[in-house]
């Protein structure tokens, strides 16, 4: 029996975003599954090595290495964000390997690698494209709300989303009103919704981590001051706020509605919350699994249509084709980021209770746009 293909990375399964990395583990791990069952790669089995960098940016290029030169992996791939993948940029790049990201945000803006591709539907412009149809869709009502105040957590993830949506508020005429940061040890949200509310603004962007986005729904329930908001896309601080979410407006990558029901997407999502039950994971899996499955497609077809386990080869076939993956067709252009932009702006309507089952579906977060996408109108 041929020795297997084995693709090593690493993923922050313990820390601040556990709950998602585990999630893209699974969907790894179903992946690898039905590959396997089809006869594997090349006509090896598939095995994935895979180790807990516990959200420690200065231990993941140590993590890379030791993949390479001791575990002897035949590919790499990206782990989840931008604070695994870009501290693993200066390894990928030392060595020539073909390398996608799960889920970076602009890893690869400034340093232009022809081997990087980023799973992540944000467009050749990633900083601008998670709230372009947020401001867009604000500056359509009537009356055209002003003023908007931005909220981020501290660190690396949120520096780029915060730069793209202060050129959306520009673009679309909004003035900044309040602008500020919060340590990632932040307990009691109040004080920070006090401020917010204190600037007058009519919406508010939050860009937080998983557990912040609970506490800050809360904050901002129990506060007068209600704006439309960015909120959170994993399904168990969905269902943990439940009603709270209602009338918040938040972009997701994917949604529950039958535009987005791509070849093989639904077998996917259904062998995928089969198993999540079982190991206590995001029980729907409809933010971080569909792309962490779709980045494994990837790496599938250009290793069967290139015949190869060659780098140089995987990064020019990635660079020229068309991908059909369960989040729909997929194309690389510029700094390896999607050519066209496919991130969605949905609004919380109609939630009662804290059932996941009322999330299943799609009639409850509504579509706003992209136009191509939508399935309902703002309220």
């Amino acid at each position: 029996m041929p020795a297997p293909i084995r693709i090593g990375y690493c993923l922050s399964l313990t820390g601040p975003v556990g709950g998602n990395a585990a999630s893209a583990r699974l969907a790894h791990e179903i992946w690898r599954d039905d590959v396997n069952e089809r006869g594997g790669l090349l006509g090896r089995r598939v095995e994935l090595v895979c180790y807990d960098d516990k959200a420690d940016a200065s231990s993941v290029d140590g993590l890379y290495r030791r993949l390479v030169d001791v575990d002897k992996v035949d590919l790499v791939i990206g782990g989840y964000g931008t604070n695994t993948i870009l501290p693993a940029m200066p390894f990928v790049m030392e060595r020539q390997r073909f390398f996608i990201g799960l889920m970076g945000l602009g890893v690869n803006g400034e340093l232009a690698y022809p081997g990087y591709f980023a799973m992540i539907p944000t467009g050749p412009n990633p900083n601008a494209a998670l709230t372009e149809g947020f401001f867009s869709v604000a500056a359509r009502q009537s009356p055209k709300p002003t003023r908007v105040a931005l909220l981020s957590a501290d660190a690396e993830f949120s520096r780029n989303p915060i730069v793209g949506a202060k050129e959306n508020a520009t673009t679309y005429g909004f003035d900044i009103v309040h602008d500020a940061t919060y340590p990632l040890s932040t307990t009691d949200f109040r004080p920070l919704i006090d401020a917010v509310g204190e600037s007058s603004c009519d919406l508010l962007f939050i860009c937080s981590y998983l557990e912040d986005s609970i506490g800050l729904v809360r904050a901002l329930h129990d506060h007068p001051y209600r704006p439309k908001m960015i909120g959170p896309q994993n399904t168990a601080v969905k269902v943990a706020l439940g009603p709270l979410l209602n009338g918040l407006v938040n972009y997701e990558y994917w949604a529950p509605v039958p535009s987005m029901m791509f070849p093989g997407t639904r077998e996917f999502l259904d062998a995928y919350q089969a198993r999540a039950l079982g190991v206590g994971v995001d029980s729907l899996g409809h933010y971080v699994a569909p792309l962490a499955y779709a980045q494994m497609q990837v790496v599938a077809e250009a290793v069967t249509a290139t015949g190869l386990l060659e780098d140089a080869a995987l990064s020019a076939y990635a660079r020229k084709s068309t991908f059909e993956t369960v989040m729909g067709p997929v194309a690389f252009g510029l700094n390896g980021e999607w050519r066209e932009p496919r991130v969605l702006q949905v609004q919380f309507q109609g939630i009662t209770g804290n059932d996941v089952e009322q999330l299943q579906a799609g009639t409850r977060q509504v579509v706003l746009s992209p136009n191509s996408f939508a399935s309902g109108a703002l309220t």
